[in-house]
């Protein structure tokens, strides 16, 4: 190694270039509270965080109903008029609840169209989460934002809309409460929504649109916001997961465009008791402050009717240090063919020179799809290695580990050993740069592959083009330094780079085996640099002796502790029909807590999952155990309605909780075909037909707000076989005196994203009194069985 300084300072300065690239990508410094009270101040944000976020305000808590209060005299004390807008929801996954969306407008001087901002106030159900991250960060964000921008007396053409919308967390309802019934809604022109789903890192902007993208890019790059982060390939990969925003909503149902900012660092920390304002890191919360208010002001004094060009195109865009770069999809393909061309025309003219020959070109590939092939196995592989020595990996649905990033260095340093160890063995230094056609090659092939199945990655051509320049300056210069390399692989490190540590962390560790393959891919791109190291041999023992450091790293962070605590969950379920109780849990690693309940020996779980509950991973229950009856209120059951139409039967049934519950899952027969449908007096949102689409048994999930009644009418056939089931579900196992479930240790928390710490009681829904008079006018039924004018209306009995 003494012998070969250049390759140490090869690597020290491609350490320092990501770091620099790092920390271009956000705000390395935090705003105090005597900033300026025209600025936008982190910590007074972080102020209003931690009064929003001291506990959790779910839809249906207490705390939920003082935090709304809260927001409206925040907005009136900086001198805004507030409103209410409150009603019932039902979308098109079966979810109902009353939602309160708190508004507030501000008139501009010569409005086109209202710039809408917008951030959701409750937090996450069932696991104790306060939301300080999601999204009192973003409530927080616009609530220090539009002070300091009616302070500072900005000039302002349009009006500014303010919606701190309700059930986010839900089902997106309160957006779609405002798209569908507010008359605002028709004068928005552009939303800007505050999102999060980690507690740290970069925050990426997301666009939402219908139409092309251009005129979006076009302003977004106008209003110069300080840290733009953002590529038309994570919005692809957006589109394609099944996460939406309540910009979605907007999108979908009322063809308003804006933009999503959104944080996914700290993703273990999304939907957890450890939400929290400690775990909120603050440099994150300065980046949504960063876009907030270049954006607030700019989109303030624009036409936003020029910005809803329905024949408006779609752009690739990326960022890269200091800059945000664009340009149209219809460039992908032909500059994928001209990188192919010109590298092509530098191989024939270094031939010709004798430079180069096609043998060791197509020798080139030996090492390059070696490393990719063995990297991308070893990760793979060692993933499932790893979950088998660790199972306690598994307790986090959300798929990636507290020491996660350790498990990021070590895939990631392992695979750069990998390929000096290829190199190493399959080529020289003196044949690098026809080496160095191989990877060229095949990141031409890639990118005309993206150019035809997703064309938002159209960007990734940027790298070789700088990589076939430097190829083309050795093939007519025979000349190549260190220096040169290092600044031709700049715009490789800014832009493939981040993907690296950002697929993980946005998809879970089960996709290690990309960042691994990625890893490979960059090391190509950057051959004219790594493949100059006289001692690659002693650099494959560097690298790996780095890979067992963060191996040995997360090994040793591998257990709980607070702050780091493992999820698990408990339900306590009494079956109405059977006059029975058990304890459940989805965990399949049971703890000393949830032992207590099921016992140390495990009982697989029956019959529970015949009702699928509701959850973000489709999540079903492991284990369970015969648990004590207690005396817990089963609710009222009433037929108010009861008759045949025709070939139609028509029903209206009420439930009414006789204690303090939280939800309602409704269940039928698939068999069922319900037409008409209404809950609460609504139906499904942007509905076509009047006939029900659900799937499989579930009807209906109601989130109860004020203890309010679940009242039921809708039309089967009459032949049908009404056969529906009820599960009621109470938050407040933890608190029950009827079941004193002892507390969890400090080292544990609420699984998240599943119905957990309730009450529940599951009973079928049947009539046990006489059928009520039939309604004199019945809803028309459009469909196939027409109703005769002249039918009679008749009382039918409950099967």
């Amino acid at each position: 190694m003494r012998k070969n300084p250049t390759s140490i300072l090869a690597i020290i300065c491609i350490l320092a270039l990501l770091a620099a690239i790092y920390a271009t990508m956000m705000p390395q410094y935090i705003s105090k509270n005597d900033e300026a009270l025209a600025d936008f101040s982190t910590e007074r944000a972080l102020n209003q965080v931690e009064i929003i976020a001291q506990k959790p305000h779910y839809v249906g808590s207490t705390n939920h109903e003082l935090v709304a209060n809260y927001l409206k005299l925040e907005l009136n004390r900086i001198g805004l008029e507030t409103s209410v807008q409150e009603g019932f929801t039902l979308n098109d996954k079966g979810l109902l609840v009353k939602s309160k969306n708190i508004l507030a407008r501000i008139k501009g001087t010569n409005n086109t169209k209202a710039l809408l901002l917008l951030s959701h106030y409750d937090s996450a159900p069932h696991s104790f989460s306060k939301g300080a991250s999601d999204d009192a960060s973003g409530v927080a964000t616009i609530l220090e934002g539009i002070r300091a921008f009616l302070y500072a007396k900005e000039p302002q053409k349009n009006d500014i809309i303010i919606l701190f919308s309700d059930a986010e967390e839900l089902g997106l309802n309160g957006a779609a409460l405002f798209v569908n019934k507010h008359p605002w809604a028709k004068d928005v022109g552009l939303v800007l929504n505050f999102e999060a789903r980690g507690t740290s890192g970069p925050s990426y902007m997301l666009m939402e649109t219908n139409q092309g993208n251009q005129a979006l890019v076009k302003e977004f790059t106008k209003a110069k916001p300080s840290y733009p982060v953002s590529n038309s390939l994570m919005y692809s990969i957006y589109k394609m997961l099944p996460n939406d925003t309540d910009l979605t909503v907007f999108r979908e149902q009322g063809n308003i465009q804006g933009f999503n900012f959104a944080f996914i660092d700290g993703h273990y920390n999304y939907h957890t008791q450890q939400d929290d304002v400690q775990h909120l890191n603050k440099m994150t919360l300065a980046h949504q402050g960063s876009y907030l208010m270049p954006l607030l002001k700019y989109f303030a004094n624009t036409d936003l009717n020029q910005i809803t060009s329905p024949n408006s195109e779609d752009y690739v865009y990326f960022n890269a240090p200091f800059s945000f770069i664009s340009y149209p999809f219809s460039w992908v393909m032909p500059m994928t063919l001209i990188a192919f061309g010109l590298l092509i025309l530098f191989m024939f003219i270094g031939k010709a020179k004798r430079m180069i020959s096609l043998r060791e070109i197509f020798k080139g590939f030996v090492p390059l799809l070696g490393s990719v092939i063995i990297a991308g196995l070893v990760t793979f592989l060692g993933w499932k290695i790893i979950l088998e020595i660790y199972p306690q990996y598994s307790d986090l649905l959300n798929g990636f580990t507290y020491n996660g990033h350790a498990y990021i260095g070590a895939f990631v340093t392992l695979s750069i050993a990998i390929c000096f160890a290829f190199y190493h063995h399959f080529s020289d230094a003196k044949i690098t740069m026809t080496h160095f056609v191989a990877p060229l090659l095949l990141w031409i092939i890639i990118n005309a592959f993206l150019a035809n199945s997703l064309t938002g990655a159209g960007f990734l051509i940027i790298p070789v083009y700088f990589g076939i320049l430097l190829f083309g300056i050795f093939v007519f210069t025979q000349h190549y330094s260190l220096g040169m390399n290092l600044l031709f692989s700049i715009p490789a490190l800014a832009i493939i780079a981040p993907f690296i540590v950002m697929f993980p962390i946005g998809l879970g560790l089960k996709i290690l085996f990309g960042s691994a393959i990625l890893t490979v891919l960059l090391f190509g791109l950057l051959l004219p640099i790594f493949n100059t190291f006289a001692k690659k041999g002693a650099w494959i023992m560097v690298f790996f002796a780095i890979s067992i450091g963060f191996f040995i790293y997360a090994g040793i962070h591998s257990s709980y502790e607070p702050g780091k605590a493992k999820s698990n969950s408990l339900l306590y379920i009494y079956n109405a029909n059977t006059n029975s109780a058990v304890w459940a849990t989805y965990d399949v690693n049971l703890d000393e807590w949830t032992k207590t309940y099921l016992g140390q020996k495990n009982q697989k779980v029956v019959g529970l999952n015949s009702l699928p509950i509701a959850s973000k991973y489709n999540t079903r229950f492991t284990y369970s155990s015969i648990a004590p009856i207690v005396d817990v209120p089963k609710p009222t059951i009433a037929f108010l309605k009861d008759s045949v139409v025709g070939n139609n039967r028509y029903l209206k049934i009420k439930i009414t909780p006789n204690r303090k519950v939280n939800r309602y899952d409704i269940y039928a027969n698939p068999k069922m075909t319900f037409y008409n449908f209404k809950a609460n007096g609504v139906s499904t949102s942007g509905k076509k037909t009047n006939r029900l689409e659900r799937d499989g048994m579930r009807l209906l999930c109601y989130y109860v707000v004020g203890n309010e009644p679940l009242v039921m009418d809708f039309y089967i056939n009459k032949s049908s076989i009404f056969d529906m089931d009820l599960i009621e579900s109470s938050f407040d196992l933890m608190t029950n005196p009827l079941l004193k479930v002892n507390p969890r240790s400090d080292w544990m928390m609420p699984t998240p994203f599943v119905l957990n710490d309730a009450v529940i009681i599951q009973q079928k829904i049947k009539r046990y009194t006489a059928p009520v008079n039939p309604p004199v006018q019945p809803a028309p039924v459009k469909d196939s069985a027409v109703i005769a004018k002249d039918s009679l209306i008749q009382p039918v009995t409950q099967p």
